[in-house]
């Protein structure tokens, strides 16, 4: 019986497919905003980039006028989930 031989390009382009499967599962990282703790007012970078800094990185949620809602200080909490993964989110 004959073998069928795939085409090169049939096997890049399903490699390509699985690679861009697993590039988007269960690593990616969630949004995240420099965030006033107390108020949950955006603020910029900076205030989150240094110790002296007033501000915390918050995690997924949105942002509505200026504040964010729906995501979580703690990043373990905050799961972006995809192909094959438990997506869980918190706050």
């Amino acid at each position: 019986m004959a073998r069928r031989r795939l085409r090169s390009s049939t096997v890049v382009l399903g490699s390509m497919g699985v690679l861009a499967a697993a590039i988007t599962s269960c690593g990616s990282e969630p949004d995240k905003r420099c965030v006033d703790p107390v108020t949950h007012s955006k603020l910029p970078s900076y205030e989150c980039k240094n110790s002296s800094g007033k501000g915390d990185y918050y995690y997924g949620g949105t942002s509505k006028g200026g504040t964010v809602q729906g995501g979580s200080f703690n990043k373990s909490a905050v799961d972006r989930g995809g192909f094959g993964c438990s997506g869980t989110s918190g706050g």
